[in-house]
């Protein structure tokens, strides 16, 4: 999948890759994926393409405030043949007119205690001052359906929030997995997915180790990055 991104500006990484399969490995269990999917703060597209790239049944929808990223998501929707609805502005304030199935997000979420980045595209994407954790999380209830599944990536340092609003709107904690930089090193990243409506006990999974002692990354994340098998070219729209 080619992928068009801004020479300057926020970039995706390597969470989108493993939120992506975080995504993939939970639906497996389900047999017949469909519907509809929002992707909240789609930046380049990337999440979304992906999972409808796999899911050919879902219709994509993604939601982005960032003039620029308006454009990406649209450019890379086409560039890949795909077809998508976009909602242009704030997530909070845009009156969707229907609900869904899935929300997908990668969203930011460094601390405001943060020294932050003098970009305001990259203030926008990284810092969770223009998503605030409860806000995201009450407005994902509202638009899912009464199953709707919520998928998520954040700070692993907060996963005592994230639990706490997350039971508080309701949702059920269905399945969580860390990533460590290192087996030595504490995790830095959360997968979540959350559900409304259900009642199952909490899948902790196994760790993701992104690399070895020897900083070569683990064969886990090489097969994951070769599933994603995206290709980047960044331009300067200015």
């Amino acid at each position: 999948m080619v992928l068009y991104q801004p020479m300057n500006g926020y970039c995706y990484n390597s969470d989108t890759h493993f939120l992506y399969n975080f995504i993939c490995e939970n639906l497996k269990k389900f047999k017949n994926t469909k519907g509809e999917l929002l992707d909240i703060g789609s930046g380049s597209g990337i999440l979304g393409l992906l999972l409808k790239k796999d899911y050919e049944k879902i219709f994509l929808n993604q939601c982005e405030i960032q003039e620029m990223f308006q454009f990406f998501s649209l450019k890379n929707s086409q560039t890949n043949k795909i077809e998508s609805t976009l909602y242009k502005g704030s997530f909070f304030k845009i009156e969707f007119e229907k609900k869904f199935d899935y929300c997908v997000s990668n969203p930011p979420f460094y601390h405001e205690d943060v020294v932050k980045s003098e970009n305001k595209s990259l203030k926008i994407a990284r810092y969770n001052d223009s998503l605030p954790l409860e806000l995201f999380i009450k407005k994902t209830y509202e638009i899912l359906k009464n199953d709707g599944k919520f998928f998520f990536c954040y700070d692993a340092k907060q996963i005592n929030e994230i639990i706490i609003l997350l039971s508080k709107y309701k949702f059920n904690l269905e399945s969580l997995q860390f990533v460590h930089p290192k087996v030595s090193k504490e995790a830095t990243l959360v997968l979540v997915y959350a559900r409304k409506n259900s009642k199952s006990l909490t899948k902790i999974q196994n760790p993701l180790i992104v690399s070895d002692n020897q900083n070569n990354l683990t064969q886990e994340v090489q097969d994951l990055y070769t599933k994603s098998s995206t290709y980047s070219i960044k331009v300067n729209i200015e």
